[in-house]
């Protein structure tokens, strides 16, 4: 196989592309890099600094200019860092932040910002990215391209059952109704929207373990 390429994981929230990404880089012997937690983590910036992304884009923009965010490897592992420290996961995770990242996400002046910190990624080998719009706008030339997803009702399933990820009593309609309204933005917006890319294959995961899952594609990449 060989020691640098792109594999471009793109899909909707909840559908499981970031445990399948994850399970696939051990499988392949690649680095996984999750670009939602860059969003997040610009989502989590904006939320100590009182900014409404959606009332207040531009003020989501300005603070850009204090962050340094890139992955870095550290024992063998991607990491994320922010001016230096490690991106706490438990806080860029809350409830709280996974409510505004589809806003932030959607500011034409993030995705740009954004956009050189991911393609930098790929210096470090076998790269396997997931996000929105990897295999369209990050790396539209990657070797390998896949859209994951699932039927809103099991993404809904999936996200009620990460710990931390929703709000206490939360649903499984009020959860559902969430994702619908995350899809709505992210799938509308003018830049970048969620899509599949042309040439990617697409995987709809209802019933399918992540396990299984991950083995398809390092078959697929395999073959």
């Amino acid at each position: 196989m060989e020691h640098s390429f792109q594999v471009a994981i793109d899909g909707p929230a909840a559908s499981g592309k970031s445990t399948v990404a994850r399970l696939l880089a051990g499988r392949i012997g690649g680095y996984y890099i999750n670009t939602g937690d860059m969003y997040r983590t610009v989502s989590w910036v904006a939320l100590q600094h009182g900014v409404d992304p959606v009332a207040n884009p531009s003020g989501v923009v300005a603070l850009l200019s204090d962050c340094d965010l890139r992955y870095r490897i550290v024992e063998g592992v991607p990491t994320l860092f922010l001016n230096d420290a490690v991106v706490p996961q438990e806080a860029i995770r809350s409830p709280e932040v996974s409510a505004i990242v589809s806003p932030v996400a959607a500011i034409p002046e993030v995705r740009e910002w954004m956009l050189d910190r991911q393609r930098e990624c790929k210096e470090v080998g076998i790269v396997i990215m997931e996000g929105r719009d990897i295999g369209t706008v990050i790396f539209p030339d990657a070797k390998f391209k896949f859209f994951v997803t699932a039927s809103p009702m099991e993404r809904a399933r999936r996200r009620l059952a990460q710990k931390g990820e929703v709000a206490d009593g939360a649903t499984l309609e009020s959860v559902a109704a969430d994702i619908a309204r995350r899809d709505e933005l992210d799938s509308t917006r003018a830049v970048a929207p969620l899509r599949p890319a042309e040439d990617a294959v697409t995987i709809m995961t209802d019933g399918i373990s992540a396990e299984e899952v991950a083995d398809l594609l390092a078959t697929a990449i395999r073959n």
